[in-house]
């Protein structure tokens, strides 16, 4: 939470070894399919195929939950069987984290069909509607009375229940807590600096040092 607040500077020693931890695992050839320059030149829907389509390279991808949704509509690939999730396990003893992200709903200025606006927004809120999408698949929700047995298999079923469960532990992904400039902005900031350190993890140090030369620029800004 300090770091993405920036109270923390990211040449702490804290971030340092966990930046080092990290180049540890990035210089593992084992655990990337194809090394780190393939890796980079991966996007999203084929770290999945990595996994679960045709021709599998790698035996478990790291991301969200909506990975079941392509591995099931894509491969045919039946969810708790052919394909399962294990939660990021906690570090040194502390609470284990989830990490989420999450859809705002908002009604954009007032006017004759702002009333209809709010109340679609309170029907949208109650666990009923929640209820008409958890059917669906490819969604979990936060609200604590959606009953679980509405979600269709037993693995966003757990999923759902980590999320209700972790209470105040949930999180945002850091990069969305941050200011674009450094957290979403393509080639820049901690997007191309966390590339650069996967194309080689080396210097732990130096690449604090850089991430924290463009976090101070950006949250100043």
């Amino acid at each position: 939470d300090a770091l993405a607040a920036h109270k923390l500077k990211w040449t702490d020693p804290s971030v340092v070894e966990a930046l080092t931890t990290l180049g540890k695992l990035f210089k593992d050839k084992q655990l990337i399919a194809g090394g780190q320059q393939e890796a980079l030149n991966t996007d999203f829907p084929g770290s999945v195929e990595k996994v679960f389509g045709p021709k599998p390279q790698a035996g478990m991808v790291y991301e969200g939950d909506f990975v079941a949704g392509v591995a099931h509509d894509q491969f045919g690939k039946t969810i708790g069987k052919d394909a399962d999730f294990f939660p990021f396990p906690s570090v040194d003893g502390g609470t284990a984290p989830v990490v989420s992200g999450g859809d705002a709903a908002v009604v954009l200025k007032d006017g004759k069909n702002a009333k209809a606006g709010m109340k679609l927004l309170e029907y949208l809120a109650t666990p009923e509607a929640a209820a008409v999408w958890a059917k669906a698949g490819g969604f979990l929700s936060p609200n604590k009375k959606l009953d679980l047995s509405t979600y269709g298999d037993d693995v966003t079923r757990a999923t759902a229940k980590s999320l209700i469960a972790a209470g105040d532990s949930v999180r945002f992904d850091m990069s969305d807590q941050a200011p674009a400039a450094f957290g979403g902005t393509k080639g820049a900031g901690e997007w191309k600096l966390l590339q650069d350190f996967l194309r080689d993890p080396s210097n732990p140090k130096a690449t604090a040092a850089q991430l924290e030369d463009a976090a101070a620029k950006a949250y100043q800004g």
